[in-house]
């Protein structure tokens, strides 16, 4: 407790000595029966215990008690956190300028690259009035707590001397809110001598730090009052320092002395950090664990699971994941599945806010197979983004046509609901909505399809376009055992491909025979993604050869290179995704020979 004192209890002290000297209070009146002295060691006292308790209540983490069996320290595991300006979330005001910023940036993620990152603390060092905004499980509150204790510590990273008061706003539930009375409550709790004559004085002295939390999470039919409340409250006081926090969802308007941003995604650096924290323990450190875990994540196989750790709540579950099982689901259907899952049951469980009819009738599973619905659609027509008409018409047309849905769920509560509690929908731009990450569209997407059963549409449709590939591979997952119903679907489609090419039959028959010795499963799959490929160039090709013949012999050869690392790709991604280890390198090996055989045919 040293390391604190000086910092909360100094301030305390001060603060009332500054009251009396001011003639604000007579001594009598904040020190009653008790000496200087004796009054400066009740502030001191009831300052360790306000930092005691700082620490127990706002400094432990634990997600989801269901997977965390103890919570961690916010110290052990906090990872550093950047922000971005404002002017990263108002850079599209549109649908169309957004789907041209996303192809351009040819990123999967849908979140800002390119805005500058900053220093989270450097940022809540400088801004006076502060709007820290972000997605769900983004670390938004873990922020405004780490402020908190830093302002606490004698030597911490904010420099103004303050005392942090952390206000949860979800427990604003009353129509009349007094915000110095709250105050004065948590300073009352630990023993202060005179808390109201504490709260008045540092308040007319700028000294608190008053840490808004979750704007996001105030009843609606009270939202209004609390901004109002708030921002009155800012006004009257504005030499204190205040950081507010709220989903970019549910933020509608900005507070006028705020200075609004955004919370980064976790860069690979982050993700580093994240992970040495938290398998930081002596065994884990014995053990290697942290170096065998970022290892493992950090491998091309695993680069669908290192998009998710962007999140700190997605890779708090991957952490979990890996210290249950040392290891990763090698499927990829199923870490999506499992993150789902969380998302839907487990976190906005414990972020819904009171009894709703909404939550009774739209239960986790009903709302997947909207959401399911919702992402085939979109993924159909190539939207990433769109309307908040067509998401809301989407709903509502879902909602009527499922037996299940109770009639007097509303399309624009429920789009509210998902918005604002989940965080799977978000909302990029006035009324332009996506899907939080194109991977969680991606596995919807292909669960639509399999729930639908329409894997023979997939296949009719979608056999060539290289934008469904990801939806292949998560379709093959998804239907386990059932998967050589997809791979025979395929089989007869790459065989209509090339029926009229004689020699590319060929081909095909002659790596089948040159890939006798493996099993027949990866036997299959070497040959449906050779053929895939063939199918996909000999498509390409002749929109090419409608414009123009190809006759060097520069050309030919960069077309052989093109075909050649299409199918060994393809053709290990493949195997992969039907969860067989024998047929990667079957496969690889079968792709290089028909790579070398393409090229014979070719020059024929």
């Amino acid at each position: 407790m040293p390391l604190f004192e000086s910092a909360i209890g100094g301030i305390a002290v001060s603060v009332f000595d500054q009251a009396i000297n001011a003639g604000k209070y007579a001594a009598k009146e904040i020190r009653g029966a008790y000496s200087e002295t004796q009054h400066a060691q009740c502030v001191i006292e009831a300052s360790d215990a306000y930092i005691e308790n700082y620490i127990k209540w706002q400094c432990k983490i634990k997600i989801m008690p269901g997977l965390m069996k103890e919570p961690l320290d916010l110290e052990k595991i906090y990872t550093t956190v950047n922000l971005l300006d404002d002017e990263s979330r108002r850079a599209f005001v549109g649908l169309e300028e957004l789907e041209d910023g996303y192809r351009t940036q040819g990123r999967r993620s849908f979140g800002a690259s390119e805005a500058k990152r900053l220093k989270g603390m450097d940022v809540a060092n400088a801004k006076q009035f502060l709007m820290v905004l972000g997605g769900p499980g983004i670390g938004k509150s873990t922020f405004l707590r780490k402020v908190g204790l830093e302002a606490l510590k004698k030597d911490g990273q904010i420099h103004q001397e303050c005392i942090p008061v952390f206000l949860e706003l979800r427990k604003f539930r009353e129509e009349q809110i007094d915000i110095k009375q709250r105050i004065v409550q948590e300073f009352d709790k630990y023993k202060f001598p005179a808390a109201e004559a504490l709260v008045e004085s540092a308040l007319e002295q700028g000294k608190l730090l008053v840490l808004f939390d979750g704007l996001d999470e105030v009843a609606s039919q009270n939202l209004d009052h609390v901004i109002e409340q708030i921002e009155d409250f800012v006004d009257r006081y504005d030499n204190n320092r205040f950081v507010s926090s709220c989903r970019i969802a549910a933020y509608r308007s900005s507070f006028r002395r705020f200075t609004d941003v955004t919370i980064a995604e976790f860069d690979d650096e982050q993700i580093k950090q994240f992970i040495d924290r938290w398998f930081g323990s002596a065994e884990d450190e014995d053990l290697g664990t942290a170096d065998k875990y970022r290892e493992l994540l950090f491998e091309d196989k695993h680069e669908a699971a290192k998009e998710l750790a962007q999140t700190p709540l997605l890779l708090t579950f991957l952490c979990l994941v890996y210290d249950r099982e040392q290891t990763l689901p090698s499927k990829r259907s199923v870490l999506y599945e499992r993150a789902l899952n969380i998302i839907l049951h487990e976190w906005s469980a414990q972020k819904r806010l009171k009894p709703d009819p909404i939550y009774e009738g739209f239960h986790p599973e009903l709302e997947k197979l909207m959401l399911a619905k919702i992402a085939y659609d979109s993924f159909v027509q190539d939207q990433l983004f769109f309307s908040k008409a067509v998401v809301t018409e989407r709903i509502a047309v879902f909602l009527s046509d499922t037996l299940d849905a109770p009639g007097y769920l509303n399309a624009d509560e429920v789009l509210t609901a998902i918005e604002v509690q989940q965080g799977i929908l978000v909302e990029r731009a006035t009324d332009a909505y996506s899907f939080s990450h194109l991977t969680l569209q991606e596995y919807l997407t292909a669960l639509h399809i399999v729930e639908e059963q329409k894997e023979r549409e997939l296949v009719d449709e979608h056999l060539t376009d290289e934008r469904w590939r990801e939806v292949f591979l998560l379709v093959s997952g998804l239907m386990s055992n059932r998967s050589i119903q997809l791979f025979t679907a395929i089989d007869w489609k790459t065989r209509a491909y090339i029926a009229p090419y004689p020699r590319l039959q060929k081909l095909v028959i002659w790596a089948a025979v040159n890939n006798a010795g493996s099993s027949e499963l990866s036997q299959r799959a070497a040959m449906l993604a050779i053929s895939i490929d063939i199918a996909r160039t000999r498509a390409i090709d002749s929109d090419s050869d409608s414009d123009r013949a190809i006759d060097s012999n520069s050309d030919r050869a960069r077309a052989i290179d093109i075909a050649r690392a299409r199918a060994i790709d393809s053709a290990i991604d493949r195997a992969i995704a039907i969860d067989k280890a024998i047929a990667i390198d079957s496969a690889k090996a079968s792709a290089k020979a028909s790579a070398k055989a393409s090229a014979k045919v070719i020059i024929l």
